[in-house]
């Protein structure tokens, strides 16, 4: 099942795909274009991953990490699907990242790879915009780098675990203007989910809503004002974004 968040007139509501229009959870069907898109879900703690993925970590001259190389995410940094993200006008290279948003759904500590699908509620899209100018180094990004309101779009739609045979073996493709400028598959990266989830939960409890965002494959490229940025990943629909 896919699920969304959106305001209209005032209220917010959780909203399912009809056809070409939006029921919302008060009945009434809507275009897509009438509603204000919000993130899928209300996040908690989000961890990101850096490096994850060997081809990203190559086309930057990194190493791979030997162990996740984790971060963490505000929620001021969140919005959703058609919003606008402002790019700095000190900055030469603003860049998008499409990863894979895990969440997860039941509170857990010291979980093992083989149980850590039991804990996943579902996934969305990501579009972590990295701001190159702010960066030290891969290893240690501050908080200018992935940390800047509204630079992290999310969504359209929260997709339920069960409706995904195998989110380690998902196509990710990104389109810059109509043109695809990114394309990976979920299957290359470095650390994979049930991974991530016992390293992050082997110290400190995870819990209902908190996020982890996977990780971005190669093809990431300078994008300008105006750039209309859609970040898709199989079974999980396309995210639109603006640049201003």
């Amino acid at each position: 099942m896919k699920s969304a968040r959106v305001a209209y007139e005032g209220d917010i509501f959780h909203a399912a795909l009809m056809e070409d229009r939006l029921k919302l959870s008060n009945g009434k069907t809507v275009t897509e274009e009438e509603v204000v898109w919000l993130p899928p879900i209300q996040t908690k703690t989000c961890f990101a991953l850096g490096l994850n993925y060997m081809d990203h970590a190559s086309e930057l001259e990194f190493q791979a990490p030997e162990e996740p190389l984790v971060f963490l995410k505000g929620p001021n940094t969140f919005i959703g699907h058609r919003g606008r993200t402002k790019r700095p006008q000190d900055v030469t290279h603003m860049h998008y990242e499409c990863e894979l948003a895990v969440v997860i759904g039941k509170q857990t500590k010291n979980v093992r790879q083989s149980e850590a699908y039991d804990y996943v509620a579902g996934y969305t899209i990501a579009n972590d915009y990295a701001f190159r100018d702010y960066l030290e180094n891969y290893y240690r990004p501050n908080l200018r780098v992935k940390n800047r309101d509204h630079s992290t779009p999310l969504g359209p739609w929260f997709v339920d675990a069960s409706d995904i045979t195998d989110p380690m073996n998902l196509k990710l493709r990104t389109f810059v203007n109509g043109e695809k400028v990114q394309e990976g598959s979920t299957k290359d990266m470095i650390f994979g989910i049930p991974h991530l989830i016992e390293y992050l939960s082997g110290f400190m409890t995870l819990n209902p809503g908190d996020l982890i965002l996977t990780g971005t494959p190669k093809g990431t490229v300078d994008t300008k004002v105006g750039d209309e940025v859609i970040t898709e990943i199989e079974g999980l629909g396309q995210l639109k974004n603006t640049i201003e």
